[in-house]
């Protein structure tokens, strides 16, 4: 999924990856794509994960994962780093979810269950104040209940915010109009389909690829 989603960024972005799986997506970034990493603890230019000699205890994402940082890297205040993501200075966010509606509702802070600790973060501020939001999730819940959903029934981070959903088992836009299936991955649409409990659509100028 990070891969997939590292090619789908448009080159010269500016980048905020949430916590979680999104962290990975800093991998697999051409170096030549132009694209600057932000992280609201107070940093531009982050470069992949850290490893080995290259750990620095001072230098961390907002998730506590030790990060390199590419040439040209600039450290701020934590306020100035959440200006520049309610500001609209993002191109693009990815995050996790607990849930995405088709028509591009999230929710990602809590599940609402008696005792769950709440981890909003920055994600209300990210959900509304980069261009476009990609959310990298499991397509299904570990009961087996889906995560694409008609409508999220978990407290939500953001209406409308998110334009395309990056899963295990498929990859699709919502929005207005419905799902849209881009690619799937070892599995028909129309298994998928069967499984969740909004109608899927293939995107008009693109087959998804099945199998």
């Amino acid at each position: 999924m990070a891969k997939t989603v590292a090619a789908d960024i448009p080159h010269g972005s500016f980048v905020n990856l949430g916590i979680g799986q999104p962290t990975k997506v800093s991998d697999y970034l051409d170096p030549c794509s132009g694209i600057v990493l932000h992280t609201e603890n107070g940093m531009l230019g982050m470069g992949p994960e850290a490893v080995g000699e290259e750990i620095d205890p001072d230098l961390t994402n907002a998730g506590k994962v030790p990060v390199t940082e590419l040439p040209g890297a600039a450290y701020f205040h934590h306020a100035d780093s959440f200006a520049m993501m309610r500001g609209g200075h993002l191109d693009v966010c990815v995050l996790g979810a607990f849930q995405v509606s088709e028509r591009g509702d999230l929710a990602n802070w809590h599940t609402g269950a008696p005792g769950a600790i709440p981890a909003v973060g920055g994600a209300m501020d990210l959900a509304i104040g980069a261009k476009d939001v990609f959310v990298m999730m499991t397509l299904f819940a570990k009961d087996g209940s889906p995560k694409l959903v008609p409508e999220c029934t978990y407290p939500l981070t953001g209406l409308a915010c998110v334009s395309r959903v990056y899963t295990d088992l498929g990859t699709f836009a919502v929005g207005p109009d419905g799902i849209r299936v881009i690619v799937t991955y070892g599995v028909s649409v129309a298994d998928l389909e069967s499984r969740l409990s909004s109608p899927l659509r293939r995107v008009e100028d693109q087959h998804a690829k099945e199998g």
